[in-house]
């Protein structure tokens, strides 16, 4: 049995994935919950935006905080872009899945032919900070991506409950002809929000690009524990889907610690299916 402090410090790393987790899955979670559109190209998307931050930073020496200002606007205007071909071509909920797979598989061999296959590392002088709590430490670049998650899941939350948009968005979501009926451009309204979920995704990506070894191959091992983490979590809901991210994280984490890392893959599929047997209207 693992020590206390192991327990601990396991608990502390997975509550920090868990934010990674969650500020990953909410672009997706807003898409497919208000959109109807299953985006795996919100992957390709953080995976983009990983690699462009890893390249201004190590290319012009551009800080990471200020990357992040730079791809903000631009992926914005490219989930703009994804959003009008949707709607040219008006693809739906399931062929969503298989443009989007598509694009993921373009995008992942343009990363691999620019940037090649190797790992790559992206080093500044917070990659080994941390701050010691009593016996445990915790990083700060994963502090820092978690306290992102919360703030952007909290705010993301109140845009949708708050504001005039976010109100037009969940209506369009709910029943279509009754809310444009009351005026709503739901036309608009998809374009603002796939300029938003593409612009999370580049955040999500930046602090990948901090956090972890980056290979163009890797974003297929996020796509499984991500897509658990937004159906645990619920669509469109992101506070739902920054806990469900906490969930998944301690759970793979305590489960390296207690059992054996090579179990930690299959935690995130174990409670998914836990859950949709407890709860199977979540599906």
């Amino acid at each position: 049995m693992p020590s206390l402090t192991l327990l601990g410090q396991s608990l502390v790393s997975g509550l920090l994935t868990g934010g990674l987790y969650g500020l990953l899955a909410l672009g997706l979670s807003l898409s497919w919950g208000l959109l109807r559109l299953v985006n795996l190209g919100h992957f390709a998307l953080a995976f983009l935006g990983a690699y462009l931050t890893y390249q201004l930073g190590t290319g012009l020496g551009i800080p990471p905080w200020f990357s992040i200002l730079l791809i903000l606007p631009l992926f914005f205007a490219l989930g703009v872009g994804f959003q009008v071909v949707f709607a040219y071509f008006r693809v739906t909920e399931f062929t969503s899945l298989l443009v989007t797979f598509g694009i993921t598989v373009i995008v992942e061999s343009m990363l691999q032919w620019f940037w090649t296959a190797d790992f790559r590392r992206y080093e500044t002088t917070y990659t080994s900070a941390s701050t010691r709590v009593g016996p445990l430490f915790v990083p700060t670049l994963d502090l820092l991506a978690c306290l992102t998650a919360v703030v952007l899941s909290v705010a993301t939350w109140a845009w949708l409950r708050f504001t005039y948009v976010g109100k037009a968005l969940r209506a369009s979501a709910e029943d279509p002809a009754i809310a444009a009926a009351f005026g709503v451009n739901h036309r608009v309204q998809a374009f603002l929000l796939s300029g938003v979920s593409a612009a999370l995704a580049g955040v999500a990506g930046a602090y990948i690009a901090l956090i972890s070894t980056l290979a163009p191959g890797q974003m297929w091992a996020w796509l499984g524990v991500v897509f658990a983490v937004v159906i645990i979590g619920g669509v469109a809901k992101p506070v739902g889907a920054l806990l469900a991210g906490f969930l998944i994280g301690t759970s793979e984490s305590l489960t390296m610690a207690v059992v054996t890392p090579a179990w930690a893959p299959l935690v995130s599929f174990s409670v998914l299916i836990l859950i949709l047997i407890v709860r199977p209207g979540r599906a």
